[in-house]
């Protein structure tokens, strides 16, 4: 890519989206444009139309989803599912409209079968079920990846699908209850160790910037070990 050529970002404040952001401009890449969910709601085709009219991005990178860990996933079938197709049709149907010369689509590994021998390999996708708990999620995704595989030989474009393995970082989602594993795990580990040192300042900070079931930093002292021990966490 030229180093002044137009690029979207589409989930450029996410987990994901922002470290290809920030990764751009440490390769010297001057025209970053992105928007938060507030500004454009990429379910929302018109409104997508009227950004790809205005901005004219040379590349477009899709990092930009509804996710949510197993019990987001249990919970918000239809969401998935819903979603994210908008997501991917309105985004990869109007760069295709805006001849855009890249696409990158950012999958997941839960596109694989269930019971896929391991190391998984891409020829095993679509030969048996998916994981039940997340195949709207999954069927969602195989769908943007058949998108950008179908527009390549049907139209010649250079769309690139990726599955990137479980992830974590800085703006991720920490949330208890409806984060990936990983996370999850990094934030109990953090908050039992603050229990075990007695660290009060760090856990309250913790609380007051991701509140769990309406308890924060400034509850009182017995509900934050309450709530907190529901959820495994102690000193």
């Amino acid at each position: 890519m030229e180093k002044n050529a137009k690029i979207y970002v589409a989930g450029h404040r996410g987990l994901v989206g922002s470290a290809i952001w920030k990764n751009l401009q440490e390769k010297g890449y001057t025209n970053l444009t992105g928007r938060s969910h507030q500004e454009l709601d990429l379910a929302d085709s018109v409104a997508v139309r009227r950004f790809f009219d205005e901005e004219q991005p040379e590349y477009v990178f899709l990092a930009a989803a509804f996710v949510g860990g197993i019990l987001a996933n249990s919970i918000y079938r239809a969401d998935f599912i819903y979603k994210n197709l908008q997501i991917q049709q309105n985004v990869i149907g109007e760069s295709f409209r805006h001849q855009v010369k890249k696409l990158l689509f950012l999958g997941s590994t839960c596109i694989y079968p269930r019971e896929a021998e391991q190391p998984m390999r891409e020829e095993v996708l679509l030969t048996s079920p998916l994981e039940y708990t997340n195949e709207p999620y999954a069927i969602a995704k195989i769908a943007g990846l058949k998108l950008c595989e179908s527009f390549n030989l049907q139209y010649g474009t250079n769309y690139i699908a990726v599955m990137p393995t479980n992830l974590y970082g800085p703006n991720d989602n920490f949330d208890l209850e409806r984060s990936h594993v990983l996370p999850a795990m990094i934030r109990k580990i953090h908050l039992a160790h603050c229990l075990k040192e007695g660290n009060w300042e760090a856990v309250c900070k913790d609380l007051n910037r991701r509140p769990v079931e309406g308890i924060n930093g400034n509850s009182p002292r017995e509900e934050m070990l309450a709530i907190l021990s529901k959820y495994g966490i102690s000193d």
